[in-house]
């Protein structure tokens, strides 16, 4: 016998479902009353869907969210300036915002900016939006974003974008709600750069960010460096929409396989960057959602060209052709990863070299280069950590690979805690860990340029400079990529940095969470999710 066919429901009975289930009935009960009411269980189970489903995708408000990431140290901090990990990202994301940001489609929207306009990609015009207030009750004005500007070029401030910030010549507030920014040269990429984490408006003359006293969605309660950080909705906030959570606490738990259990325990509702190989453990588990976003975030293997053995002729290339990509890819990373090609700039970007191809496995090979080199046998210490996303499972297979031809690399791994400050940048031979930036510039600026503050390798190269800057001012769009095709040709040949893959960025979080979208700046919708983000009832 056929069901009953439901021909006279309507939006307001679905409204009446959706209300129960908020209210906390369950699905048996609500079935046991469609059966009363003549309605079978499948057309009851469809419409249980439907309510069920719009209820998720309807934002609740209120709540506390408990999120873990996987790094956090005593060097933790609330200037957007000086952040480096992403604790600090999330945090800074949570209570600062920037004059531009980056949709989930990777398409540029206005933030505390109106508009920003300019005619030849040097003088800029920013207007601001008004009705904007600090935290501590300060009207926003063109003199704090005049001044949020100008201290990236304040060594004693430590910003990370030093680099990019020296391109802008001159910052001048017009009037309250405009800035003119000129910069040295042609870039048509300013209102994308900033978008970067690191261009968040601070209050004029703040030296204390202790507070974290910004704009955001969220007003910082407490900060511990190091322990953890809990902020409070912003009731003030100047968008239409204001964040659905009452408040967030963020910490960092290193260790992949607490970080998933805590999830699947119910201790916290989110847990960011999983390694691959944690992901099993929650496959499948009732109550627990696995998200994953493409991106361009890569770790890679850093040999420093003005440190033995980096700087001997062949090392660097030798390494390149010991990686086994499609190994590491397979066991390492569970399929989680795309195979990469030595540069940075990824499928993703539309400035990505697809002619560049990624070098073969190769032991024979390295091993003629390695013994040129005079390094066959030589022990070779190479430090990795957990820090350093799936660092130390990529070492292990390469650690193989070379024992296989007489190599013997030495794999020192060290703790998480202190990786940055202590070896990154530092040791000879390391792993780093790359967040993606939305810009080829951004990265070749930050990581590639001679006087880059992150260059990891060391790399100098006078014509790479040269071509940075040229296809910063250009404007078309085929030169600009010809120019970035052969950058990118020049960082797989002549760095010594490795980037076998590109990884995906797999967060894990309680199913009773809700509104995670993807991002082009990586997982935890770049960082910002706490703003968009809501808990069931």
């Amino acid at each position: 016998m056929s069901e009953k066919k439901v021909t006279n429901w309507t939006s307001a009975d679905d409204a009446m479902v959706e209300n129960a289930l908020r209210r906390g009935a369950s699905r048996r009960d609500l079935l046991r009353m469609f059966m009363m009411g003549g309605i079978g269980a499948v057309a009851g189970g469809s419409i249980l869907g439907r309510a069920s489903a719009a209820l998720a995708a309807t934002p609740v408000s209120g709540g506390h969210l408990r999120a873990a990431g996987w790094s956090s140290s005593t060097a933790d901090t609330l200037d957007p300036a000086a952040a480096s990990l992403t604790t600090d990202y999330v945090r800074c994301c949570a209570y600062y915002n920037r004059l531009t940001i980056l949709d989930e489609h990777g398409q540029l929207q206005m933030e505390l900016a109106e508009s920003i306009e300019s005619d030849d990609a040097v003088v800029w015009t920013v207007k601001l939006k008004s009705g904007v207030t600090f935290h501590n009750g300060k009207t926003l004005t063109a003199d704090d974003v005049v001044f949020s500007l100008q201290r990236h070029s304040d060594p004693a401030v430590g910003s990370k974008v030093a680099t990019i910030a020296k391109q802008i010549a001159e910052v001048k507030a017009e009037n309250p709600t405009t800035v003119r920014i000129t910069l040295a040269a042609a870039n048509a990429d300013l209102p994308t750069i900033l978008a970067m984490h690191h261009f968040m408006i601070v209050a004029e003359g703040t030296t204390d960010f202790s507070k974290g006293n910004g704009t955001g969605a969220f007003v910082s309660q407490e900060f511990q460096p190091g322990v953890r950080s809990v902020g409070v909705r912003n009731e003030n906030y100047f968008k239409p929409q204001k964040a659905h959570l009452e408040s967030f606490e963020y910490f960092g738990i290193s260790d992949d396989n607490a970080r998933v259990n805590a999830v699947l325990s119910g201790d916290i509702d989110f847990g960011a960057t999983i390694k691959p190989q944690y992901t099993r453990i929650a496959e499948g588990q009732p109550g627990v959602v696995l998200s994953k976003t493409t991106s361009g975030n890569y770790t890679n293997l850093n040999m420093r060209l003005d440190l033995s053995p980096g700087d001997k002729a062949g090392f660097v290339e030798g390494m390149k052709y010991l990686l086994n990509r499609e190994l590491i890819q397979r066991s390492a990373l569970r399929g989680l990863a795309e195979i990469a090609n030595d540069q940075p700039i990824s499928p993703i970007s539309a400035f990505h070299n697809a002619e560049l191809k990624p070098r073969e496995y190769d032991p024979e090979r390295a091993k003629s280069l390695f013994d040129k080199a005079g390094l066959l046998g030589q022990r070779i210490e190479v430090v990795t950590s957990d820090a350093a996303g799936s660092a130390t499972d990529m070492a292990m297979i390469l650690q193989q690979a070379g024992s296989e031809i007489g190599m013997n690399l030495d794999i020192q791994r060290v703790p998480s805690d202190g990786y940055w400050s202590n070896y990154w940048l530092k040791a000879p031979v390391h792993f780093g860990n790359i967040n993606p930036r939305p810009t080829p510039d951004i990265l070749f600026s930050l990581l590639y340029a001679s006087d880059a503050p992150w260059n990891e390798s060391r790399y100098q190269s006078e014509k790479f400079d040269s071509m940075l800057l040229e296809a910063r001012g250009e404007l078309e769009f085929a030169r600009r990529k010809e120019i970035y095709d052969e950058m990118q040709v020049m960082i797989s040949n002549e760095a010594g940095t490795a980037i076998p893959l590109y990884l995906s960025n797999v967060d894990i979080h309680s199913a009773k969470l809700h509104g995670l979208r993807p991002s082009p700046l990586g997982g935890q919708m770049g960082y910002a999710f706490a703003e968009y983000v809501w808990l069931d009832a």
